[in-house]
């Protein structure tokens, strides 16, 4: 069991279980294409993405995008749905429900209101222009309950709300082709509810169980894929721009930037 991700599987004997190299995955390959000028156009995507990975992202056999995945991509409008008072309220809340500590400028979450008051305006109205640069994050160490270290990025205050309103828009796009089986990190779902569903599984018969869990996934996941992924249903330029940035904005250890760090491979 890995981060709230339980699956049952029968015997080998009964033959192979195809979710092993992972149920979001064979989905994600059966998504849709959205058009023609699905990726190639994309100028977040020119200087970020080889060529090849377009082409072969292109020319995947993949069935077509359902009537609400078509109206969902069809909306160009997310940053400005991301940005309205109720969204940001909603991520304010959760914001500050998490706490956590100060990232890479030291403020902490009860300085945020005051801080918002004073300069959400500008900030709005850099991330509605494209021009909004995101801090990097502090990195810090912290035990494993096994022994060694786990690597953690804290970012800034304001950039956890700004993810979290970005977030709260692209969770409805993507959830849905989420696998069933899949717990962890979702809303209304929980590492309770996994343990139900596993209950369950045994009581059915089922009794093998395989752990499987991917070492420093974050830390070495291929940004270009990443972002040709996300292309297939977000058609906001600005939005993918804000990802891309997000995903560049680096680390700061010991006060300092690192002279190389693991972005798409190590």
């Amino acid at each position: 069991v890995s981060r709230g991700h339980i699956r049952s599987y029968q015997p080998v004997a009964e033959g192979p279980n195809l979710s092993l190299i992972g149920v979001d995955s064979l989905k994600s390959l059966r998504r849709g294409k959205r058009r023609n000028e699905d990726l190639s156009v994309r100028g977040i995507l020119m200087e970020t993405v080889p060529w090849a990975v377009l082409e072969a992202d292109q020319n995947a056999e993949l069935a077509p995008l359902s009537l609400e995945e078509e109206r969902l991509f069809e909306d160009t409008s997310l940053l400005e749905r991301m940005v309205e008072r109720e969204n940001m309220m909603k991520a304010y809340k959760q914001v500050m429900r998490n706490k956590g500590a100060a990232g890479i400028d030291n403020m902490s979450v009860e300085e945020l209101k005051a801080f918002l008051q004073e300069e959400w305006v500008n900030i709005k109205a850099k991330l509605l222009a494209g021009t909004y640069k995101p801090q990097p994050v502090k990195r810090v160490k912290i035990p494993k309950p096994g022994g060694g270290e786990r690597k953690l990025g804290i970012p800034t205050v304001l950039d956890r709300l700004i993810q979290q309103a970005l977030h709260q828009v692209l969770e409805p796009i993507f959830d849905p082709n989420f696998s069933e089986y899949s717990y962890g990190f979702r809303r209304g779902r929980s590492a309770h509810e996994a343990v139900r569903s596993f209950n369950s599984h045994v009581e059915s018969g089922k009794y093998w169980v395989v752990d499987v869990d991917l070492e420093k996934f974050f830390d070495r996941v291929d940004h270009q894929i990443l972002l040709s992924r996300l292309c297939r249903k977000v058609s906001d330029d600005r939005v993918l721009k804000l990802i891309n940035r997000y995903l560049k904005a680096g680390v700061i250890i010991d006060g300092e930037y690192p002279l190389r760090f693991c972005r798409t491979s190590c």
